[in-house]
């Protein structure tokens, strides 16, 4: 079994909160955003065989105790996926997968078998803008990943699921949105970057933060993560 490669991190403490993984990323998505910052993998064609995949991961081992499965979109492949999920589960690792949430059978079977501990699902806007926004429709398959993932986590059936929004200037108003329709789910506002408009600042993210009513995580590039709790003045932990 073959797979469409995007590339390896033989070791990262980013992708995980509190823990060194390595990182696989898939070729090939079906949405086109705009502020992608993995957009040379989007299409194209590096066909590697599963088991060199694993041979990268194995190399790895004695330094992770997970791996994070990205893109692309990584669900696209689900046959591959699957596989490698397999291969890293009998290594004894823990499997993780970001996805943009359009491809829900995939992860419907990768939950089913038990093959991922955590998920990390990018919801982008509010449904009503959605398929206008990505250029495909694909909002449905969203809510069903949404759907699916929460009622995974509330069951035990993955450990960790957090909804992720990244955000930039102009789109401040869908965070509400989003916060309301995941209101049981945990939730993380990431810092959005995109060529020169310069990107939202911590303290700028908190500001939004202050309005949900909710603990949330903040992830930016000058300061990693940290868990906020809500209040302007209440900082919880820095984690990383």
């Amino acid at each position: 079994m073959d797979v469409n490669f995007g590339g390896f991190v033989p070791i990262s403490t980013v992708d995980w909160r509190g823990k060194a993984v390595c990182t696989v990323f898939l070729r090939g998505c079906p949405v086109r955003c705009t502020y992608c910052h993995n957009a040379s993998i989007l299409s194209g064609n590096d066909t590697r065989p599963v088991e060199e995949v694993i041979g990268m991961i194995r190399s790895s081992r004695l330094l992770i105790s997970g791996v994070v499965f990205s893109g692309g979109e990584p669900t696209m492949q689900e046959e591959p996926l699957v596989a490698l999920a397999g291969a890293v589960k009998k290594m004894g690792l823990l499997v993780g997968v970001q996805t943009n949430g359009v491809y829900p059978d995939t992860l419907e079977v990768l939950i089913e078998q038990d093959l991922v501990d955590r998920i990390a699902l990018d919801i982008k806007a509010r449904w009503q803008r959605y398929d206008n926004l990505m250029n495909v429709p694909c909002v449905s398959k969203v809510q069903r990943s949404l759907s699916i993932c929460r009622a995974a986590s509330k069951g035990g059936k993955i450990s960790e699921f957090e909804v992720v929004i990244t955000l930039f200037r102009g789109y401040e108003d869908e965070v509400p949105y989003i916060s309301r329709e995941c209101s049981d789910v945990d939730l993380v506002i990431q810092q959005g970057v995109q060529g020169d408009i310069p990107p939202m600042s911590c303290s700028e993210l908190t500001k939004i933060a202050d309005q949900l009513n909710r603990p949330v995580r903040i992830r930016t590039r000058e300061g990693g993560e940290i868990s906020y709790e809500g209040s302007r003045d209440r900082w919880i932990t820095r984690e990383r």
